[in-house]
């Protein structure tokens, strides 16, 4: 379902709904033609009225006023905005179970407005790099952290409707950014982390390595001028790369591999462990129109793997259950996906493709729930690099097609049309990866 449907979780950054930011705010005219046409908008879908009168009574339970004509004093009376934001910070405290002082709860409260301005300025500097000057932050908003000072921000004619809808905006993403941390504090997410890291360092990875040392190679990989798709692909000693010039359509691509022992042989394996920063889980949930933090943090764990053959993933498999054994922990398998060997993956989120092969599943060990996604050199070139399948045209359409940017990067205000914008920026995607580049004195150019 897209953020920007009627039924979205998200119907107070719409602006195409009855909650959209306007030119200028009216706050003491309850008559008048803008008045009653907004109304009328309202009224034309039951769910937005339900949803506006309890937006209201948050509004004024937080402000602690009882109608809307009591915010110009709180916006002009220092005093009272300072006692209002005292009490807010007890009620979010209390709220998303922040225990402490009142400068413990302030802290936190702030950092969730630095993970609500990281999650717009890792949009700026990746996905929408070329127009970053469209959807850079007003000043004022980005600095500002109090909840209050922001949602009056919002009531204030004195701020440019852009600076109104990103205090607005930065409102909604600080309450995601509290609800994922109440969950991961209630989960304990970090120590399952650090858990976790323990499990593979103690029992799956080989003692022949220190920790964080890797054998490093390189994969040169030979692509279909069709879609760049994969044609064969070799591993390369990191000595003899610096010799191989490459024609068009081949990539050279560093892997910084480990190794596990299993039959009395060491396989080499590429491990990338995720852990998704805070701005990357609310991203997710606006990708999902979801506000249960939930769907953000209870997958956090994984784990991407990429071996040589479809031999090695299978031995990697059964090294995994034995290495829980080790750790006197049971291991099932859950939701097992496997297109190495053929056939098509079930692609459920939005911008994804079905074409990617790879073998997936979730394992349940030792209290966690770990997501694993395994690799072939060959699928694992495919996945960086073939037209409609590699990762990075993936992250530009899941933000586009989800509604995401739309949503946050209102057209209209932003003077953006996403559609010419993604077509943009798959366009220099594809470019960026199927050009060759040449090899520096310092590794890669």
């Amino acid at each position: 379902m897209s953020v920007l449907s009627e039924k979205s979780v998200f119907t107070s950054l719409n602006q195409f709904g009855p909650l959209a930011v306007q030119d200028t705010v009216q706050l003491n005219e309850r008559s008048g033609l803008q008045a009653k046409a907004w109304v009328k908008k309202l009224k034309q879908s039951e769910l937005n009225v339900t949803k506006y009168r309890a937006l209201r009574r948050q509004i004024f339970e937080f402000l602690n006023i009882s109608s809307f004509q009591e915010i110009p004093r709180l916006i002009e009376d220092h005093s009272s905005r300072q006692a209002c934001s005292l009490r807010a910070f007890t009620l979010l405290g209390n709220m998303f179970g922040i225990g402490g002082s009142q400068a413990e709860i302030k802290y936190r409260v702030n950092e969730y407005g630095h993970t609500a301005d990281s999650v717009i300025n890792s949009l700026k500097n990746k996905i929408f790099a070329p127009y970053s000057s469209h959807v850079a932050i007003t000043n004022e908003v980005e600095i500002t952290t109090d909840p209050v000072d922001l949602l009056l921000m919002t009531f204030d004619n004195r701020y440019h409707k852009k600076a109104r809808f990103e205090a607005q905006r930065k409102l909604s993403l600080m309450s995601l950014a509290g609800s994922i941390d109440q969950r991961e504090r209630e989960t304990g997410i970090e120590e399952k982390f650090a858990q976790f890291l323990t499990f593979l360092n103690n029992y799956v990875w080989s003692k022949n390595l220190k920790i964080g040392e890797h054998d490093i190679v390189y994969l040169l990989s030979n692509h279909h001028s069709s879609d760049f798709s994969c044609t064969d692909v070799q591993v390369v000693k990191k000595e003899a790369a610096p010799g191989i010039s490459l024609e068009k359509g081949q990539k050279l691509t560093l892997l910084k591999r480990r190794r596990f022992s299993a039959g009395g042989r060491e396989l080499p394996i590429y491990v990338s462990i995720r852990k998704k920063p805070p701005e990357a889980k609310v991203l997710k949930l606006l990708r999902k129109n979801e506000k249960n933090p939930a769907i953000a943090v209870d997958d956090e764990l994984g784990l991407m793997a990429v071996l040589d053959s479809a031999a090695d993933v299978k031995t990697f498999q059964n090294h995994l259950t034995q290495s829980a054994g080790k750790a006197d922990s049971f291991m099932i398998l859950e939701d097992i996906s496997d297109t190495l060997t053929g056939g098509r993956h079930k692609a459920t989120s939005t911008g994804s493709c079905s074409k990617t092969p790879m073998l997936k599943f979730f394992a349940r060990l030792g209290g966690m729930r770990v997501e694993f996604i395994i690799h072939t050199n060959r699928s694992w070139v495919n996945y960086m690099y073939q037209r409609d399948v590699a990762h990075d045209e993936y992250e530009v359409k899941r933000i586009f097609d989800s509604g995401v940017a739309e949503l946050l990067f209102p057209g209209d205000i932003y003077f953006l049309n996403h559609q010419t914008v993604r077509d943009n920026m798959i366009e220099l995607c594809r470019k960026q990866i199927e050009e060759a580049w040449r090899w520096t004195k310092n590794g890669t150019g």
